[in-house]
């Protein structure tokens, strides 16, 4: 087995064994605490250019499908396991993760005391960092790491945007159109979206309002993805613009700190983020409590409290992460338009959120009555 080292960026040292492809790679260092889903979390484009850490010691025992992808490729820069299966053991298995991992080219470490990275992160922030099973020093590694861009500031959205709208069609009878601005989509949102009549044009990054008007859309969507979203200035403007038309808007994820943008709010870099598969939120409009699927760096800078004045009206924080009271959702209670920061397309799990695809089809139905059941505390 080949050796490999990780080096962070304050020079905190890691060895183990290379896992996956032998080279060298760099990013930033992040972890997620799903103890499941890793197949959909290499998959997920919001992890481009991030080296995940899985907290989760035993990785891989499920090997990995044909059908579990989130989009045509592995996005995590790079992958650290602590003990990574030697067997897979699951009758939907069409592969060992370490081989897909080597296929795909993807540089990973293994038998790294991932208890101890995930506590010096948590205390430190999320850092750049180089994985590599070529270079044997940590002090000509670490040289390396420092010439990497850092996340704040990334524009990352042309990296994993679709090239060509494609349409994923409504299942059994058609209701509504949605235009679906492609950030970083996961293959679940228009799935979720199809389950309810819907059919989901989904239109590259740059696209303008004439293209998302072109397909009839009846509401639009604005998907999760990478990087910051301070540089992020054309789907600003365009959210904007939808909202001028009344048009309905959900964004998740990346797609909800757009909106935030867009209503005159700031954002701001987490320290070490929210990604896994365990994470409470609380929805305002209902007090329910739900487990939800995260991952994300940075958040929207609203007031909790309070109804807060904006240029399309009054807005509130409709959901809050229990954790640290970090904003989970917006509501506008004058304009047709909600996100969330979070993930309640799931993928991997769980599916406590999944209602919320009901409240933006019904937010199209009835975008009046619904607004008005929101503001009352309803569902």
């Amino acid at each position: 087995m080949t050796e490999a080292i990780l080096v962070l960026e304050d020079g905190r040292t890691f060895r183990g064994e290379s896992y996956g492809a032998v080279g060298e790679t760099f990013g930033e260092a992040v972890f997620t605490t799903g103890m499941t889903g890793y197949q959909e979390t290499l998959t997920d484009p919001s992890y481009h250019r991030q080296v995940v850490v899985q907290t989760a010691p035993h990785i891989g025992n499920t090997g990995v499908n044909d059908s579990d992808d989130e989009s045509d490729r592995i996005w995590v820069a790079g992958y650290v396991v602590r003990d990574p299966a030697r067997v897979p053991s699951n009758w939907r298995s069409t592969e060992d993760l370490g081989t897909r991992l080597e296929r795909s080219g993807v540089v990973g470490i293994s038998g790294v005391d991932t208890r101890a990275l995930t506590r010096h992160l948590r205390e430190r922030g999320a850092m750049r960092v180089g994985v590599s099973s070529v270079e044997t020093d940590p002090q000509a590694l670490l040289a390396r790491v420092l010439e990497q861009p850092q996340m704040t500031g990334a524009d990352l959205s042309a990296q994993v945007t679709t090239p060509e709208a494609y349409t994923v069609d409504a299942v059994g009878e058609h209701r509504f159109t949605v235009a679906a601005l492609d950030l970083g989509i996961k293959r679940n949102v228009p799935r979720r979206l199809a389950a309810r009549g819907v059919t989901t044009h989904v239109l590259p990054a740059n696209s303008t309002l004439g293209d998302l008007l072109s397909v009839g859309a009846d509401a639009v969507f604005f998907s999760p993805g990478p990087g910051d979203p301070a540089t992020a200035d054309h789907a600003v403007m365009l959210a904007q613009e939808v909202m001028k038309r009344s048009l309905p808007l959900f964004g998740i994820c990346f797609g909800s700190q757009i909106l935030g943008r867009a209503l005159g709010f700031g954002t701001y870099k987490l320290g070490y983020g929210h990604r896994g598969i365990n994470q409470p939120v609380m929805d305002r409009t209902t007090g329910k409590v739900e487990v939800t699927s995260h991952n994300h760096g940075f958040a929207v800078d609203a007031p909790l409290d309070g109804v807060a004045d904006t240029a399309f009206g009054r807005v509130e924080v409709s959901h809050v992460c229990l954790n640290d009271n970090v904003v989970e959702g917006l509501r506008a209670l004058d304009v047709p338009a909600f996100t969330v920061q979070y993930h309640p397309e799931a993928a991997a799990g769980p599916h406590d959120a999944d209602y919320l695809f009901d409240r933006f089809v019904e937010l199209v139905e009835r975008p009046g009555q619904v607004r008005k059941q929101l503001i009352n505390g309803g569902k």
